[in-house]
């Protein structure tokens, strides 16, 4: 009998933590009002984004984030999390260790692909969303979460959205972030000749509010990188609501289903 009970609780947590997962990647159930570019939904159901039949797609469940890898381009297609207000108001320290993740099914970007190539290592979940655990956030530092990046998008206007997403979490309890690579055409190759250059990024986020559930979709290209290493300068920062897009546009530049 304590050897049943005991394999039933197992059972149970796996079961429990299956939904859990689920519950956080599944932003995005049924649309019932749409008002300009924000989404009102209603969350009835859950399941992951769904990429492409053709799309490498390995699903990867870390503790703080889960992801679906592309081992053809060596970036994650999508990268999903919640936030809760206790989760951003975390504050451990930043510990950089960009690394290979054991378990994934073939290639991975390495950090040489990386060295003097003028792109950021740039987190899809990043790190000062993690600040709650250092496993969550030593997890973010798996090449599976990270892709080349604009120096002065990372540390400029994709930073501020995820300040903002924290701002958001502690407003109103929790958000819902799914975000990632735009590949498009893929306009300035490859680092290393292994590692494709993301056209732009998205980020959808959802969060509830004393007026409903809200989603709001967002857009930012990738430039190249500067040609003079002398000009440190970083653009003029943009609004956020300038990068606002509707859902079923990111949808179409990703090839990817989210609601």
């Amino acid at each position: 009998m304590k050897i049943k009970a005991i394999i039933f609780g197992i059972i149970s947590v796996i079961a429990g933590f299956i939904y859990f997962v689920q519950d956080v990647v599944s932003l995005f159930a049924q649309v019932v009002e749409t008002t300009g570019q924000e989404v009102l939904v209603q969350q009835e159901s859950y399941q992951y984004p769904k990429v492409g039949k053709n799309t490498p797609n390995q699903i990867l469940g870390y503790t703080g984030h889960t992801l679906s890898y592309n081992n053809k381009t060596l970036l994650p297609n999508w990268v999903a999390y919640e936030l809760t207000r206790k989760e951003a108001e975390g504050v451990l320290p930043r510990k950089d260790r960009f690394r290979q993740d054991p378990h994934v099914n073939g290639r991975q970007a390495e950090d040489t692909d990386y060295k003097h190539s003028g792109w950021d290592r740039g987190h899809m979940a990043p790190a000062g969303d993690m600040k709650w655990s250092s496993k969550a956030m030593d997890d973010t530092y798996y090449f599976t979460n990270i892709c080349p990046q604009n120096r002065q998008l990372n540390g400029g206007d994709w930073k501020e959205l995820e300040e903002q997403c924290r701002r958001w979490a502690i407003k109103y309890g929790k958000v819902y972030i799914v975000c990632g690579p735009i590949v498009g055409e893929n306009k300035h190759g490859k680092l290393n000749g292994r590692v494709v250059i993301p056209d732009g990024f998205y980020k959808i986020v959802w969060y509830s509010t004393p007026k409903g559930e809200v989603v709001k979709g967002y857009v930012f290209n990738n430039p190249p990188k500067r040609k003079s290493t002398l000009d440190t300068r970083a653009p003029k920062p943009r609004p956020l609501e300038s990068y606002v897009k509707p859902i079923a546009e990111i949808e179409k530049l990703t090839g990817i289903k989210f609601i």
